[in-house]
């Protein structure tokens, strides 16, 4: 199984060489891989191998870029999906915290079904004909690739920029961005703690970079994909009131309608994140205080701790195809 993926990885760059943006890890840096029953999960290199197919098979609607570099070196791929601009924008990011596997595999299921089928199935050739779509897959690819290096799980959720003054690595990025950041005791000032903060708004690159093509940009919705706890949630996470600073009872209404109506179609737990608990500087909460964007957040697959982080590879399909209508509700909402 693991010289047949090999196999295809290496087959898959090749006919994407020339595409140059969405490059392997940096000069150095080994190639890790999942451990024995997780074969189906991507890599960060089979990741860009798909992306690359993609771009290579679909060029009419499919582009593949970098919004920036990780801590690494690695490209944040983003993949580009419509047939022109000047369209209603739609974002999908996925794996901000790196053990969280089955995002990025939800992140790739949605570049493929929205690639592969937008000649044969008419209501996918109408949603990409209408919108711009823009999927990040690998958010934190360092902490993801150290998450299965020398082909075991490591239950590492941070990014691997060494935190300054201190002998502990890694930022939550999802506690990083720059919308009350730290205002609320939803994040942590210990550098060696999984919710640790940062030291300021945004001081980690893969963060800004993803801050930076979001505010270049006119999104409309958006969902950051996680794992686990199979929630809808949506804004505020620093604060249980329903409404907060610019969001008014009309628009709490909007996230708490639009929240169910995706849940009802996964059978996901839909409520506002704060219910979850507190969190301050969130990508969500930053999203739409910043720029007014319907920004959601779906844990995924399972409820449980066991397989908790880690369910085998079977239930990539089931899970990720779970999905597809809530996906294609989002999608329409942006207008």
């Amino acid at each position: 199984m693991l010289l047949r993926r090999r196999l295809y990885v290496v087959l898959t760059t090749l006919a994407g060489a020339a595409l140059l943006i969405g490059t392997a890890p940096p000069a150095g840096a080994a190639d890790n891989d999942f451990p024995a029953g997780y074969e189906g999960y991507h890599n960060y290199a089979e990741v860009t191998a798909e992306l690359r197919n993609a771009a290579a098979n679909h060029p009419d609607i499919a582009k593949l870029s970098s919004i920036g570099k990780s801590y690494e070196g690695r490209d944040l791929n983003l993949i580009t999906i419509g047939s022109g601009g000047g369209k209603p924008e739609v974002l999908f990011t996925c794996n901000q915290h790196a053990r969280e596997h089955l995002s990025t595999e939800m992140c790739v299921h949605i570049v493929q079904r929205f690639t592969d089928g937008y000649a044969s199935d008419s209501k996918i050739r109408s949603m990409v004909d209408a919108h711009t779509i823009y999927v990040v897959p690998n958010v934190n690819p360092d902490g993801s690739e150290y998450d299965i290096s020398g082909g075991r799980f490591h239950n590492w959720r941070k990014t691997r920029k060494p935190v300054p003054s201190s002998t502990a690595i890694g930022t939550d990025p999802n506690r990083n961005w720059d919308y009350e950041w730290g205002c609320c005791n939803g994040s942590s000032t210990n550098p060696s703690a999984e919710t640790y903060r940062g030291p300021a708004p945004f001081s980690e690159p893969e963060t800004r970079a993803l801050a930076d093509f979001i505010n270049a940009h006119s999104i409309k919705t958006h969902i950051d994909f996680h794992t686990y706890a199979q929630l809808v949630l949506w804004p505020f996470g620093f604060t249980t009131s329903a409404t907060g600073p610019g969001m008014s009872a009309e628009e709490a209404k909007r996230f708490s309608d639009l929240g169910r109506s995706m849940a009802s179609t996964n059978g996901y737990t839909p409520e506002q994140s704060s219910r979850l608990y507190i969190t301050d500087g969130d990508i969500n909460d930053w999203s739409w205080g910043t720029h007014k964007i319907l920004s959601f957040c779906f844990e995924m697959y399972p409820t449980t701790s066991n397989p908790g982080f880690y369910p085998d590879d079977a239930q990539i399909v089931p899970q990720t195809t779970r999905n597809d209508p809530a996906v294609d509700l989002l999608i329409g909402q942006a207008t």
